[in-house]
């Protein structure tokens, strides 16, 4: 019997170990835990995140439980509070708390003294990938929005690692019926309120029917763009040494618009963990090239906090609210 695509899709994946799973319960993380416990006897543990957002979510932990019990794999769940807050998207929140979620898990362990986890393995795919591609452009993003989602990163400590990016959903279905593996289905997945579910629904049909393999050809251009933002990031990180961090004025209004843009993003998303909108990065440029006398004030939104002028740079603080 030919070894199944959930399987072979983590040949040459040599993660560091132990490791554990985001485990959700449904398809796609069901079968990347099956197949991480085939490849990694022993050195697999799994982490369920119940959001709270939805009755099923007692469901989907009662599933992950009685899934794990007979797979003998330890699993650690975490209730989270993944509510959105004002201006942030259902989405986003949901995703944030995850993250964070994960990594403290994973910290958890280790502080238990079981072994520390080093790689946590994430069960996004091909699929996923090209609708993050579209929601990127949706939203009018530049090279590093274009590049998707990263295959592998460090943070927090740990190792994280997307290993089923090179493959479809339809061929994980296909695979976990062939196993009689069963999963379950989030019934959100089909509520087109949320952006993510219209483009599933709505917009990748019509893509894959056009063009039928549009999962590899969005991969390649995927490697390109994130190709292409890791020169901007070096470029960044070189002109940052130049201007200072915080950045000073003058040395900003040295390097052409583009440098100043790419310097700007970099400083922020790194140093300050901001994305500033690209009315905000307009208005902040606008400002730095006008600002030639001492009296010139700046004062702009951007993220979560302000950019203002100090004397001879620019700094960004998020003031404290007031209660």
């Amino acid at each position: 019997m030919a070894e199944p695509a959930i399987a072979a899709a983590l040949n040459g994946w040599q993660p560091a170990l132990p490791l554990a799973v985001a485990y959700s319960g449904g398809a796609d993380s069901t079968a990347l835990l099956w197949a991480c416990l085939q490849r990694f006897p022993g050195q697999v543990q799994a982490i369920h995140i119940n959001h709270g957002l939805q009755a099923a979510a007692s469901v989907f932990e009662a599933h992950c439980r009685a899934q794990c019990a007979a797979w003998a794999v330890p699993l650690q769940v975490v209730a989270v509070n993944a509510h959105a807050q004002p201006g942030q998207s259902p989405e986003d929140a949901a995703r944030i708390a995850r993250y964070q979620a994960l990594a403290q898990a994973a910290l958890a362990v280790a502080e238990g003294g079981e072994g520390g986890i080093q790689t946590m393995a994430l069960a996004q795919h091909a699929d996923d990938q090209v609708e993050t591609v579209v929601l990127a452009l949706s939203r009018g993003a530049g090279v590093a929005g274009l590049a998707g989602m990263r295959p592998q990163w460090a943070r927090a400590g740990l190792h994280w690692a997307r290993p089923y990016l090179v493959l479809g959903s339809a061929q994980i279905r296909a695979d976990l019926t062939a196993l009689g593996i069963s999963w379950v289905e989030d019934p959100t997945n089909s509520d087109t309120r949320y952006t993510r579910n219209r483009i599933r629904n709505q917009v990748m049909p019509g893509l894959a029917q056009a063009f039928p393999q549009i999962a590899q050809t969005v991969a390649r251009s995927s490697a390109n763009a994130a190709q292409a933002a890791e020169l901007l990031d070096d470029l960044a990180q070189i002109d940052l040494q130049a201007t200072g961090a915080p950045p000073r004025i003058r040395a900003l209004q040295k390097l052409t618009e583009a440098r100043m843009t790419n310097v700007l993003r970099y400083w922020l998303r790194t140093v300050h963990g901001q994305t500033p909108s690209a009315a905000q990065l307009a208005q902040l440029l606008l400002q730095l090239q006008r600002c030639t006398t001492r009296g010139h004030q700046i004062h702009i939104k951007v993220g979560r906090g302000y950019i203002q002028r100090h004397r001879d740079v620019i700094d960004w603080y998020n003031p404290p609210v007031l209660v």
